[in-house]
């Protein structure tokens, strides 16, 4: 009896809510897993090859008629939740620039408590063609500055990466001007079209399934 009554005391306490219910109301409300994708701020960064990763995640905000992004942690936020999968995410634009991008990321994933292993990272990536993308767990940052301050602040390489191709400019002496100048037309054109694969797709990698993920991909994107 005093048992009931104590429980009876507390839910009218909480507004009518258990406390059971409001923890479990809480859980299912925060984010389980922070997508992240890498490029500078300011306008004339915008069609920047370097900014592709947020590029794909303006196509899935775009694409899930998600509201304004706001400022929080060092950052653009917003929220989505995935249908298939019923997974919520955390969509996050660093606005502390590329080589400092580790900073915003580690400052929201400790503040939602999302461990490395639920995080995705989508960046610029000079070694494949472009339209092409790979997807891997961990590993080195292979001269990516975004990538080394994600590792340095976040003392972990266990997340994702989706590699997005940009293409190389044939010579190292090129690579910094050509990251940050914008993509050709034709260039462009296959941007899109990965980019929106990616947003109808990425609840596959959410899911464990990155073979289909990749597979999806490759079937919307051949030339």
């Amino acid at each position: 009896m005093w048992n009931w009554l104590h429980a009876a005391v507390r839910k009218i306490l909480s507004g009518g809510v258990s406390v059971s219910e409001d923890k479990n109301k809480q859980e299912e409300a925060n984010p389980v897993w922070l997508i992240v994708g890498l490029g500078n701020p300011e306008r004339e960064h915008t069609g920047n090859r370097h900014n592709i990763g947020f590029m794909a995640l303006d196509r899935l905000a775009e694409d899930g008629n998600l509201p304004a992004w706001r400022n929080k942690h060092g950052g653009l936020i917003n929220e989505t939740k995935f249908v298939a999968s019923g997974e919520r995410a955390l969509l996050l634009k660093p606005q502390t620039y590329m080589n400092r991008s580790g900073q915003s990321v580690a400052e929201a994933a400790r503040f939602h408590k999302i461990s490395p292993s639920n995080i995705i990272v989508l960046h610029d990536e000079l070694d494949l063609p472009p339209g092409k993308i790979r997807v891997k767990k961990g590993g080195g940052a292979a001269g990516h500055n975004g990538l080394k301050s994600i590792d340095a602040d976040m003392g972990s390489q266990d997340y994702w990466r989706i590699r997005i191709g940009i293409g190389h400019p044939g010579d190292r002496d090129r690579v910094s001007d050509y990251v940050l100048s914008d993509f050709t037309k034709d260039e462009r054109h296959k941007m899109d079209i990965l980019c929106a694969a990616i947003s109808r797709h990425i609840d596959l990698l959410i899911k464990g399934r990155d073979a289909d993920f990749m597979t999806k991909i490759s079937e919307e994107t051949k030339d």
